[in-house]
């Protein structure tokens, strides 16, 4: 996964009504009952079918680290994919979403302005149709390209040109090197 689509996961996390399952039994078991069968589990955590019966079964406690956090993200991804809808679908509705994050930032500008990248910090709340457009990208599974390209398009309108009252003359803008990036909506 990409940044983008990793904060937008860290940011439906933040919306559980219930926590999830903490133990690796608990854990393996939910998984086993979204995937279907030992074996798709084993393939979406990397060990074998039956290292996973063993944790199901509870002959292993413990996994070896790597593994248990491949396990809880696994989990954590696929954990109230309602609540998350829910919100998502209230963030493109009314909500917007908001976008914090330290980038360098270039762009296309007039001839006789500076078009140089530089790193900024920028907490920007994008209106409801970029939070239509990002979450519609990411189930079409777009590349983090284009889900960058959403949020950069959000702020030139949103924060560069200041919904049309400054930089007009300002036509791409490009999000490049990020050290951060955190959503919330």
């Amino acid at each position: 996964m990409g940044e983008i689509e990793d904060a937008l996961d860290r940011a439906g996390q933040e919306h559980f009504t219930r926590q999830p399952p903490k133990t690796l039994k608990g854990q393996i078991g939910y998984l086993i009952r979204q995937l279907g069968t030992a074996k798709a589990v084993a393939e979406q955590i990397g060990v074998t079918a039956d290292s996973v019966n063993r944790y199901r079964r509870g002959a292993r406690k413990h996994a070896r680290p790597d593994v248990a956090a491949r396990i809880d993200a696994a989990v954590r991804t696929r954990w109230q994919p309602q609540v998350r809808r829910r919100q998502q679908k209230q963030a493109a509705a009314t909500g917007g979403i908001t976008v914090e994050t330290r980038a360098r930032f270039g762009y296309t500008a007039p001839v006789g302005t500076t078009d140089d990248g530089r790193f900024r910090r920028l907490t920007v709340h994008l209106p409801p149709a970029y939070a239509q457009r990002l979450f519609d990208a990411q189930a079409a599974g777009a590349p983090d390209r284009e889900l960058r390209q959403v949020i950069a398009d959000g702020f030139r309108d949103v924060y560069f040109q200041d919904s049309g009252h400054r930089a007009l003359g300002l036509s791409e803008v490009e999000l490049a090197d990020i050290d951060y990036l955190d959503l919330d909506y």
